[in-house]
């Protein structure tokens, strides 16, 4: 079976790309990861867990059942003081109520994406001649999988232990017609989490008809700490040349743009402030940064970001087999939201790498094809690692 994207072996994972071996000088000896369950209340009727994997060298990530959402994600700083480092509610009725209502304006904190991550223009495209509706739910265009995409669904678990990880696998069937796509959709994610500190996302679908399909996880960072403030002082690095410029309802308007000389730049890493406030007419449309990067290295496991808090040594570096990553600076929380922290969440206080095939790419031919056909498989990974020093 074809994959949509090749990517690396996982035998050779960290040679491949040079995964760095997270260390701290004030970091306690390492254990062995591991997983466990706890109840987390339902939703129609279905339970919903929320699974801890722990690194056994400082990192303890919370994942629920309801979305596949990571609730909270605890690392050490240079001097081991651990915080949460992940935007997130403190209860499943937060996540079911505010995390992405059906009328649109959610912030999706920490959900698997799907059936098609970031935007279709008009909520329609054409595939194989034959034109889908799906539903629109932000500025006339479909967002993150329409009205009820897979962050509302409870998804089914189980665990996964190797010699030197411990995992969560997330099962999905997505029904023929489900908001509106074509085929019935089976999906797997895998969370693991390693001693090194890292945390590993594995994505599998396949179809039985023809269908278009971009799935991610919604993650916010703040390096600081979850209720630490804006992430302005924070930097970030993103391996592209190229972006992808949008039209005032952020739909890409099909243009490669360069980066140089513009405040897209992040070739080499640059405050993420810095340039925000700058007089640029694609700031202005996403009141700031709310674009697709196109990355170098497309179609193998490779460094796509890295950022990093000054204060703390932390250190965010996110690998990936996607030719894109939508860098999102949380310009739309405007201190309506309380998190898992009990403060609440302002502008910029958070920011998302979502690894993707780029937006409403089934209307543009010159975008990597997201159509997915029966027997092959869609097959992506992304790493998130973290480290402090």
């Amino acid at each position: 079976m074809r994959k949509l994207v090749p990517i690396a072996c996982a035998t050779i994972l960290s040679a491949a790309v040079g995964l760095p071996a997270v260390t701290s000088s004030a970091a306690p000896r390492p254990t062995a990861p591991a997983i466990s369950k706890e109840a987390f209340g339902s939703v129609g009727g279905q339970s919903v867990e929320r699974y801890t994997l722990t690194s056994g060298n400082g990192m303890r990530v919370r994942i629920l059942t309801y979305g596949g959402t990571i609730q909270t994600l605890e690392a050490p700083d240079k001097r081991g003081r651990t915080a949460n480092l992940v935007l997130g509610f403190p209860t499943l009725a937060d996540y079911v109520a505010k995390n992405s209502p059906a009328e649109g304006g959610g912030p999706y904190f920490g959900s698997l994406i799907g059936r098609y991550a970031n935007r279709i223009a008009g909520g329609r495209f054409t595939l194989d001649g034959v034109e889908y509706q799906v539903p629109v739910n932000n500025n006339g265009n479909s967002l993150h999988g329409g009205t009820a995409g897979f962050d509302d669904k409870v998804w089914s678990a189980a665990e996964v232990r190797e010699p030197g990880k411990a995992g969560l696998r997330l099962s999905l069937v997505s029904p023929d017609g489900d908001q509106g796509y074509p085929g019935t959709l089976t999906t797997t994610v895998t969370y693991t989490v390693d001693s090194h500190n890292r945390l590993t996302i594995d994505y599998r679908a396949t179809t039985d008809k023809p269908t278009v399909v971009n799935l991610t996880n919604h993650t916010y960072w703040n390096l600081a700490g979850e209720s630490s403030g804006d992430i302005y002082d924070q930097t970030l690095r993103i391996d592209a040349d190229r972006y992808t410029p949008t039209d005032a309802t952020q739909i890409p308007t099909g243009e490669l743009a360069p980066v140089a000389g513009t405040p897209f730049d992040f070739r080499r890493p640059v405050p993420i402030g810095a340039r925000i406030a700058d007089n640029d007419p694609q700031l202005l449309i996403g009141q700031g940064y709310d674009h697709n990067w196109a990355l170098n290295s497309s179609g193998r496991l490779a460094q796509a970001a890295r950022a990093a808090d000054p204060a703390s040594g932390r250190v965010l570096t996110v690998y990936t087999t996607e030719p894109g990553i939508q860098f999102y600076s949380g310009n739309f929380l405007t201190g309506t939201l309380v998190g898992t922290g009990g403060k609440a969440y302002r502008q910029s206080y958070g920011f998302a790498l979502e690894t993707q095939h780029f937006p409403d790419s089934p209307n543009q031919p010159g975008f990597p094809s997201t159509v997915l056909r029966p027997g092959e498989v869609y097959h992506t990974t992304t790493v998130f690692a973290l480290s402090a020093g």
